[in-house]
């Protein structure tokens, strides 16, 4: 009897210290930061965290017992989630993938895991975890590299090239008379026009090499905006677009390298330029200009009505050499982004297709 009765007791003491771990590993994993699903072996869903129910945009309890072709079709599913489950599913369990990775309609970048087989007893585990830190850290080391490779790059080829670049320009104009005569001025504008080019894109490779020290000095942002916008209206007007500047509200001064500001401002504005023009439909294009505080920061905008652009090329905009235009050297967003970061600031974009882009330039506020 006293046997049986110890057996009983130790019996009772397994099944609640097992009903604690269970009850403390579902704690765990209600508390992570990362979506998980479990379907058992009939592919029927057994448990969800409150994690994935805030990634699907779903009520409490709402999944529990569906399969995953009957979340499909669940009312409280949006469309553009719906389609978002289906690609996973291909992507893993239809081409046998342990891991996916997709960007979603915010720009966000998020990774899928799934374990199943025999280490799961036929179940399969889901993991959703969003990773756009991590690809803004790989991104950033991605553009160090680069920087770093087309400084050495640039350093030794520069001057080799711009020597016999200035030889062949002097003989060309030396012969342009001749051609002239002959009625072949245009082939003279078109070799001269070319070098130039050639000796822009040199310029570009060493500014983007060299990490030059800013020569600062303290200047109201009203005065320079106002500056650029004098040497850009002309040439907007030009492309059929117009710059509008903002009031400002309050003095706001910032310590800049007014030269290499003046170079980020003005070529962010003739990125909106040519953004606009490349639309299709007769508009006016528009370019929006102004500034305001935001703490201690000055945040300097410029929005346009342009093209815009897809999350993919936001994605690369940054990256040296990345360039969506037929003469473009992919270098201009990215020394301009590094100018900013040499000031201790940073530039941010946003941009929908066939609504257009803005950017915004955060700098330290002088006091």
């Amino acid at each position: 009897m006293l046997r049986e009765y110890q057996e009983g007791l130790l019996l009772s003491a397994r099944s609640f210290q097992s009903g604690l771990i269970n009850t403390t590993y579902e704690n765990v994993l209600e508390n992570l930061d990362s979506g998980i699903m479990l379907f058992d072996e009939e592919g029927i869903l057994s448990f969800i965290n409150s994690q994935m129910y805030t990634i699907l945009d779903m009520k409490r309890h709402a999944l529990v017992g569906c399969t995953i072709l009957s979340m499909l079709s669940h009312v409280q599913l949006s469309r553009a989630k719906k389609r978002r489950v289906l690609n996973i599913y291909r992507e893993t369990i239809y081409k046998g993938k342990s891991a996916y990775e997709f960007v979603d309609e915010f720009g966000r970048y998020w990774r899928v895991s799934v374990t199943y087989g025999e280490k799961m007893n036929g179940q399969y585990l889901f993991v959703i975890k969003e990773i756009s830190d991590y690809k803004r850290i790989e991104q950033t080391a991605y553009q160090n590299d680069n920087l770093a490779m087309l400084g050495k790059l640039s350093a030794s080829i520069a001057h080799e090239i711009r020597n016999p670049l200035t030889s062949i320009r002097g003989f060309i104009q030396l012969l342009r008379p001749h051609l002239s005569q002959l009625g072949k001025e245009e082939y003279a504008k078109i070799i001269l026009a070319e070098i130039d080019r050639a000796n822009d894109i040199i310029h570009e490779f060493l500014a983007s090499s060299k990490p030059s020290v800013p020569q600062v000095g303290i200047i109201p942002v009203s005065l320079l905006l106002r500056e650029v916008v004098l040497l850009t209206e002309s040439e907007a007007l030009m492309k059929g677009c117009e710059i509008h500047l903002h009031p400002f509200a309050e003095d706001l001064n910032i310590s800049v390298d007014v030269k290499q500001m003046k170079q980020v401002v003005i070529n962010i504005i003739r990125n909106a330029m040519e953004a606009i023009t490349e639309r299709d439909d007769d508009y006016t294009g528009r370019i929006e200009i102004g500034a305001r505080r935001e703490g201690a920061e000055v945040r300097i905008f410029i929005s346009d009505n342009g093209e815009g652009m897809s999350i993919c090329t936001l994605d690369r905009l940054f990256n040296p050499f990345f360039t969506t235009k037929k003469n473009g050297t992919g270098l201009g967003l990215s020394v301009s982004d590094k100018i900013i970061r040499n000031h201790g600031g940073c530039i941010s974009v946003s941009s929908k297709l066939n609504e257009g882009t803005s950017f915004i330039i955060s700098l330290p506020l002088i006091q």
